[in-house]
């Protein structure tokens, strides 16, 4: 238990050369993140630690290091989802991805016992196609800008120790012991971090009113439920760095005069819940968190609260009415949760990477933080890259990054066989942009000037192959199912909307449904409670932007994707057809009649569009028009 801010400072330098002298020791580091984890990362660690065990090379107390031992430590997530099992080796820093159970004794025979590497282990780098022997070689490395997810790869993601040498907790020191609350709003408001949520609103303006609200009993909320299908920055933060979350969450609480703090995290991450509740009960033995912290008289506390799943508790008044026990469900504002928020009091609420720049900004100043970024969106931002490009997962990047840059540089283009078409930004709720995009800066503002968002940080990009109009179908039958039901507006013209997409990808719609689709979506978007609700149409509304003419396809019976099994029709060419009849053997609905010899033909009532007969043809004299 520390129990001053010099005890705090004195512990903390020790931990600073234990770290370094880790670096410079024979360690292997394993990503034990959500992906990693799925694709075999705990069975790789238990083999590596067998192996080593079994050869007496485990340093099975790492807390004393010995030259000829081996630290095996768990590390979070590297962004590399889809590369995972990874493996870092120090001090040579080989990054081995893709590592299954088999490869363990030759990583421990070559690389720990003779410093070789393993060379098919190693990364392919996304944009040249050859294999690297370091992450930092890789262009998906170097075109990133790395500021809350420092040390990819060689942190401990379960060591408080370790977050404390990497200068971990030293700005709530200094927060506690030489500034006030209203230096620490101040120096917020200075850096201009806006939320990371979605609505990049200012968080030191947030802070202001929280602390302003007159008040004995404040809340400080943790927004960790991130309910966007394909966003995962949030999850990856609180696995990989949860004390950087969490001592963001109790400079906030020092800061607005608040005694209590929730980590609202969604349940269905369960390992991120694992963390952070055990990032809790560590810095409670430290005398980080808890009853009169560092003895400085300030006293805080943090709880997790786990969520059911619902998409609307990502509102943050719906999200305060579930930590409440009650139904998630938004209501109207005024009063702002900073004026009335959990149980009448004042509440500040942010998500969790909100929170995980405040300790880098209190450390490192403001000017520094500011050179990051663009003037109106200081800082970077987090986003998970999704669909079929060659490298996809976590990334980070400054403010005013492009698109252009984050698809063929960072992530290596699209992947073989695959032509760029649009790419839908900011979770299901987000607008879809087409190609002319590509090299506008990716910031608040000038997003919003295209009617697009950052939104939580979700990127899905688009294929040729893919239906616009499905795509806007897709997304809006998602929220259409979150909706709580509260209003009228989002609760029947999401469905209302859903009906008429419908009716375009069944081939049913008719030249006025253009306007009437376009009419309710800015209604719905005008008159609905929540964010939800005001959000839910941007799919729609792009997509009649920007890619009208496939409605207007849709409504003359094609579908320019063929993705549309309602709108696909085969056709048999009588001049390639042979008459072998096997196409008609095939048909479950029996639509392809004919004779033997001569062509056959397909009755388009009865045909399924299923495909089957393609596939059988040898001849390839069916097609589809």
């Amino acid at each position: 238990m520390l129990e001053s801010v010099r005890e705090f400072f004195d512990y903390a330098e020790k931990q600073k050369q234990v770290r370094q002298e880790k670096l410079n020791k024979r360690s292997v580091y394993v990503c034990v993140g959500t992906g990693c984890t799925a694709k075999g990362a705990l069975k790789v660690f238990a083999a590596l630690e067998e192996e080593l065990r079994k050869r007496n090379l485990l340093n099975v107390e790492l807390h004393k290091l010995e030259d000829e031992k081996v630290n095996l430590y768990r590390t979070g997530c590297c962004g590399r989802c889809s590369s995972g099992p990874l493996v870092k080796v120090t001090p040579e820093g080989f990054f081995y991805s893709n590592v299954r159970v088999e490869d363990v004794p030759e990583i421990v025979e070559k690389t720990i016992l003779k410093g070789e590497p393993v060379e098919r282990l190693f990364l392919v780098d996304p944009k040249t196609g050859q294999r690297v022997p370091r992450l930092e070689d890789t262009s998906l490395f170097k075109n990133q800008n790395f500021y809350i997810m420092e040390d990819i790869g060689a942190s401990e993601c379960e060591s408080i120790e370790d977050y404390i040498g990497r200068g971990g907790y030293s700005s709530l020191a200094k927060v506690l012991s030489s500034m006030t609350p209203e230096e620490v709003i101040e120096t917020v408001k200075a850096s201009g971090l806006r939320g990371r949520g979605g609505g990049g609103f200012p968080t030191g303006l947030k802070w202001e009113l929280t602390r302003k609200t007159p008040g004995d009993v404040k809340f400080v909320v943790c927004n960790g439920d991130e309910g966007d299908p394909g966003a995962f920055m949030n999850r990856t933060l609180l696995e990989r760095d949860p004390h950087l979350v969490l001592e963001g969450m109790i400079i906030a609480g020092y800061a607005v005069g608040a005694q209590k703090g929730y980590a609202y995290i969604r349940a269905e991450y369960p390992l991120a819940v694992r963390m952070f509740r055990k990032a809790i009960e560590d810095a409670k033995k430290l005398g980080l968190l808890g009853e009169n912290i560092l003895g400085t008289g300030f006293s805080f506390d943090v709880e997790v609260k786990e969520g059911a799943g619902a998409f609307v508790c990502g509102e943050e008044t719906a999200l305060l009415a579930s930590i409440e026990g009650r139904r998630g469900m938004p209501r109207p504002r005024p009063p702002f949760p900073a004026q009335s928020g959990l149980w009448g009091k004042p509440t500040l609420i942010n998500n969790v990477e909100t929170y995980a720049n405040v300790p880098r900004i209190i450390r490192d100043g403001v000017e520094n933080y500011r050179k990051r970024g663009t003037a109106g969106s200081p800082g970077t931002k987090m986003f998970s890259v999704a669909g079929p490009l060659k490298v996809t997962g976590i990334i980070e990047v400054e403010f005013g990054t492009t698109l252009r840059k984050i698809i063929y540089d960072i992530c290596g283009g699209m992947a073989e066989g695959e032509e760029f078409k649009a790419v839908q930004i900011g979770g299901p709720s987000g607008a879809c942009l087409s190609e002319e995009f590509l090299d506008m800066p990716l910031d608040y503002d000038t997003l919003k000037k295209a009617d697009a968002m950052v939104g939580s940080g979700g990127i899905v990009v688009i294929t040729k192959k893919t239906c616009m109009v499905e795509v806007a179908r897709f997304f809006l039958d998602f929220t259409k199912r979150e909706s709580c039901g509260k209003c009228v507006p989002c609760r029947e013209g999401t469905m209302q909307a859903y009906v008429i997409l419908e009716k375009f990808t069944h081939g049913k719609a008719i030249k006025e449904d253009l306007q009437t689709l376009e009419e309710l979506s800015k209604t719905i978007k005008v008159a609905s409670l929540c964010g939800l609700g005001k959000t839910a149409p941007n799919p729609i509304l792009s997509t009649l932007k920007l890619f009208k003419d496939e409605y207007i396809a849709h409504i003359e019976g094609r579908c320019p994707s063929g993705t549309c099994t309602a709108l696909k029709k085969y056709i048999i060419n009588k001049n390639l057809c042979k008459g072998c009849g096997l196409c008609a053997r095939t048909c479950p609905q029996g639509a392809i009649t004919g004779e033997r010899g001569k062509p056959y033909e397909i009755d388009q009532e009865r045909c399924a569009k299923c495909g089957l007969c393609v596939e059988k043809c040898r001849f390839k004299a069916i097609e589809l028009v």
